[in-house]
């Protein structure tokens, strides 16, 4: 869990895209401002929502693209191979628990979002029960923070 103390809000006074495509100011001000706050981070984590599969973001923000899907969304999600899916550097789909429940049959799922990627990264998870995200934090650590195994 992230201490609620360096979790921040972002409010764009539009539609919220504004702030994570056309003009990601306001988002590295308040990168800006943790840092100030919080000293040197390893990591700050900028998240965006919506049901856009469509929507991208400036690339200004990131130095590494986390992109989080949610199984409930449907199998079709990988299918339809939108630029989240397609040029993250890690795609994590959630809550693979939900399928049965959801009419998803997770194991096209898992193939069609492996050969969406082209070999990139491809992670599942639960995080309800915490099942897989020992190996999200163990990617990002690699990636992002060149821990080594």
């Amino acid at each position: 869990m992230i201490d609620p103390q360096r979790v921040r809000a972002v409010e764009t006074g539009a539609c919220p895209h504004t702030a994570i495509r056309e003009d990601p100011t306001l988002n590295l001000q308040m990168a800006d401002e943790l840092e100030a706050r919080f000293g040197n981070l390893d990591l700050i984590l900028i998240e965006s929502g919506g049901d856009n599969l469509a929507s991208t973001f400036s690339l200004d923000l990131v130095d590494y693209w986390i992109f989080v899907i949610d199984v409930a969304g449907g199998d079709d999600i990988p299918r339809k191979r939108g630029p989240g899916v397609l040029n993250c550097d890690l795609l994590v789909v959630n809550k693979y628990d939900l399928a049965p429940y959801v009419g998803v049959d997770l194991p096209r799922m898992r193939r069609e979002s492996v050969e969406a990627r082209n070999g990139r990264l491809v992670l599942f998870t639960n995080c309800s029960t915490g099942d897989g995200v020992d190996e999200v934090v163990e990617a990002i650590s690699r990636a992002v923070l060149f821990d080594r195994p």
